[in-house]
Order: structure tokens, then sequence, then C-alpha cells
């Protein structure tokens, strides 16, 4: 099953730790129209172990992405096809992570430094695939923080075949900073990335970094193609709830917060049989009722619960919450 349009105006960001299957599953309720993205999974998982367990998902999550961490073009192209064998509908490299371990593994950020090897991994998915395959980037990477050099970039892995570019608006250090701080402390600088819409008109260009609202998101659409949202999907889910209305069809109803709950206990149910532990299925759910009146009730119910816990704990949280949007 592939989504003919990935245009998608808005997505939520692959996050390692966040964006299991479970929080996809979830965040889908809240929104129909965004392109969720798996959590990076690198080549070697994959090839070497359990592909089952990184690449199955439910068929709700459509339109979902699959985020691939390697530098070896031929191992991402055959993680590409394991990739088309499963029904995603994008492929996106990892050109954006400054993790030290990703660093050790030699990708991520880092081959910003190679843009060469970039265009070849680019090149070798592309000739395979007939999915959309994306790169995520930072704007620079240490020293290599000049608009030359990024432009110079993504006009060599657009002459590979990548036709869509997501841009975090910060620069990265791979030294001295820590992955949070690389999200934090660089300056963002959505000018970089509107100009680069201006001189790749033929490319998509999805903008990335410190959007933390809907009305963030609409101004960033009248300079580039689409918008990712990070962490503040996880911290406030609900913030997705206006997107199907707001940016696609206005006749589309804004779910209630229990109203999404409600949808998910079957799911919840479903898990449960198969052995999946209460607390891991509703891990991402913590934060939907930030806010709101005995929001924190819902939090406090959620954490720390035992370990064979059942769906009864979540409808008897539900139920200590007022229904309002």
């Amino acid at each position: 099953m592939y989504f003919q349009n990935l245009n998608h105006k808005i997505s939520v960001a692959p996050m390692m730790g966040w964006t299991d299957r479970h929080c996809r599953y979830f965040l889908r309720l809240i929104s129909y129209h965004v392109l969720l993205y798996t959590e990076m999974v690198t080549t070697g998982a994959l090839i070497y172990g359990d592909q089952k367990r990184f690449l199955t998902y439910s068929n709700q999550e459509h339109p979902i992405a699959l985020q691939l961490g390697g530098s070896n073009p031929k191992d991402l192209a055959l993680c590409t096809r394991m990739a088309i064998d499963y029904g995603f509908d994008e492929v996106n490299l990892n050109v954006g992570c400054p993790s030290p371990r990703v660093q050790s593994g030699s990708f991520g950020v880092c081959l910003m430094k190679e843009p060469d090897l970039v265009a070849e991994c680019v090149s070798e998915m592309v000739q395979i695939s007939p999915i959309p395959i994306t790169v995520k980037t930072r704007i620079g990477v240490d020293h290599y923080d000049s608009y030359e050099f990024l432009s110079q970039f993504i006009a060599k892995i657009a002459q590979a075949g990548c036709s869509t570019v997501i841009l975090h608006s910060r620069k990265a250090w791979l030294h001295g900073l820590s992955p949070k701080e690389n999200r934090e402390i660089p300056p963002l600088c959505y000018e970089t990335v509107y100009r680069i819409k201006q001189d790749f008109p033929q490319l998509r260009i999805v903008l990335n970094g410190g959007v933390i609202t809907l009305e963030d998101t609409r101004t960033h659409l009248t300079q580039v193609d689409g918008v990712m949202i990070g962490r503040a999907a996880y911290h406030n889910p609900y913030l997705l709830s206006r997107v199907d209305h707001t940016l696609y069809d206005h006749d589309h109803p804004i779910p209630t917060r229990h109203e999404i709950i409600e949808a998910f206990l079957p799911y919840i149910e479903r898990q449960l049989k198969q052995g999946t532990k209460l607390a891991t299925i509703v891990r991402s759910t913590l934060s939907l009722f930030q806010g709101m009146p005995k929001g924190r009730i819902w939090r406090r119910s959620l954490s720390g619960i035992p370990y064979d816990s059942g769906i009864s704990v979540v409808q008897a949280a539900l139920k200590k919450i007022p229904n309002t949007l």
C-alpha cells in the first residue's frame, strides 16, 4: 500500500525512543493527514537483526515513512528494498543526527561533510525505489556552515535523485554539544531554509526545528512546501487535532481528547493480548490532557503503573477527566 501523494504539509519527525509504533498509531487517531516517521533504524539492525521487529506497523499508520541510518550505498539500497516490500510510503536517509553513537557509525550529520557519498547513497536507493527517497539534514555542521556549502550539498543530492529535502533549521556541532544541546543552542535560521526553497524551486523543501504551534506552521508554509514538527508533537500531541480541519478540510471535525482515547482503546486491548505492557502502549498519551482541568490526574494515573496493568486503568483515568476539547 503506497500513498501516491506524499506532498503532506505537516509531518511528525522521527524521534528515537519516542515515535514507536504505539505512538504513531495514537497520533494517527488525532490527524488523518500528517505524515508519520519511524524512529531511525540502522542498516545493520535491518540486515543482521530482527527485520520484522523494526518494520512491522499497523496499516492504519499510513502514510508512513521509514528513516534509515547508514552510509553504505549498497546496504541502504538493500534496506530500501525491505521498506518497499513492507509497504512503506517513503524512505528517508538520516543526515542530521549528531549523537555520539551515530557519529561512531559514520552516518547522521557527519555525512554532510561527504556530499559525494551521500549522493551515491541516494542514487543507489532511488534506482530501485518506486517510492520517494528523501533526505533529512541540517543547515550546516561544525565549520561547514556557509550558505554556499549547503547549496552545493543540496544540489548534489538533488542531482542524484532526491526531490524532497527536510532541513533542520540549525547547524550541528559534532563535539562540545550533547544531542539535546544541538536542538537548542545553535540558533534557528529559518531564512536559510526559505532561501534554499527560492534557489531550488523544483525541490520540495520541508522545514524542521523550533515549531511548536499550528500558527508557526501556517507562517512557514507561506515560504516552504512542508513543516516537520518534532518534540512539540510528543509533549503536546493535541496540537495536531486541528491540522486536518485547518489545512485540508474545514468540514473535518476536530476530535475531542476523550474521543481520541476511546478510539485508542481497541488498539490497547489488542496489544495487551499480544503481551505488550500497558505502560509501553500508553506512554505517548501522557501529555494529551496537558493544560486541561484535572489533566494531571491522567498523567499520574498512567505513570509508574504496575507491569500487569490492564485496560481498566485507562478507562478509570478517563472517567476522572471532564469531556471537553
